[in-house]
């Protein structure tokens, strides 16, 4: 109803809840037009019997837990899994999920899975899923991508990406799907608590976040709708991937980023110091 044509998953995500609740959510909806995306490169395996192996990020999962499988047979296993949580017999994208410590293991592996899965027509695009930039440029270079799936590394605080991976992928015709474009809530609301990374923000990355406010302030414009619209100026980047948890956030989101803001907020923006925040915790 509002233009949201592009959803991503993984079977990491709730332990393959997310997948399941995706595929019912879609079930009664034509598929044309409609762009699917998941992951490999993390199996789900049952718990055994003393309870899941360490803590997990989601509540009230399944009794299975992720290990990491880069291999050519882990991830044809991991995506019949997920294709059939999802209820269909084809996906639109598939990334490499998180492959820091496991480079050479997707290039011998996943990577060449992938290539064969789409030419056998199971998947439209191949892609790399990550919070850095180095590995990502890498795997642009030696063609093994369609798109990358860049979490939270160009952002109004953290513009890491621009420095080689976007400028890369931009020459190469490889597509950017922006993610985690509020640095884990703190580019949404830099209150005190508020998240980056996952964990409490430093005060210095909340110093900065509130810099950016204030000049967003000077211009009319919320600090949220500057940083949703901030990725897609670049003309690498295709697509701003965001989360919600209700349907409220959804609406709220789709209409700032269709808010115009004035070329003048751009200018004081980009003039504002942004590169890797302290407390920043990815690999570079």
């Amino acid at each position: 109803e509002r233009g949201i044509r592009l959803f991503d998953t993984a079977p990491l995500y709730g332990h393959g809840l997310s997948e399941e609740r995706l595929g019912a959510a879609l079930a009664s909806r034509p598929r044309d037009g409609l762009t699917v995306a998941t992951k490999v490169g993390r199996l789900l395996v049952a718990d055994g019997p003393e309870g899941r192996p360490g803590p997990t990020l989601f509540a009230d999962i399944p009794a299975v837990h992720p290990v990491f499988d880069f291999s050519a047979d882990g991830v044809e296993r991991s995506l019949e899994a997920s294709l059939a949580r999802l209820g269909l017999d084809r996906v639109d994208v598939v990334h490499v999920h998180d492959p820091d410590d496991h480079a050479d293991a997707a290039l011998a592996g996943a990577f060449p899975a992938l290539r064969r899965l789409q030419a056998e027509g199971v998947i439209g695009s191949v892609g790399v899923g990550m919070n850095q930039t180095s590995l990502p440029a890498r795997f642009v270079r030696e063609g093994v991508v369609d798109c990358v799936l860049l979490a939270g590394r160009y952002t109004l605080l953290d513009r890491s990406g621009a420095e080689e991976l976007l400028p890369l992928c931009a020459a190469a015709g490889v597509s950017v799907i922006a993610a985690g474009v509020f640095n884990s809530g703190v580019l949404a609301d830099p209150r005190p608590g508020a998240t980056f990374e996952y964990a409490a923000a430093p005060p210095a990355v909340l110093a900065r976040a509130r810099a950016l406010r204030s000049v967003c302030e000077r211009h009319g414009v919320s600090l949220k709708a500057a940083a949703l619209q901030f990725p897609i100026r670049h003309p690498a980047v295709t697509t701003v991937l965001v989360g919600a948890r209700s349907a409220a956030e959804v609406r709220e989101n789709v209409d700032l980023f269709d808010q115009a803001l004035p070329d003048a907020l751009w200018d004081e923006l980009l003039a504002t110091a942004a590169s890797t925040p302290e407390g920043h915790r990815a690999r570079q």
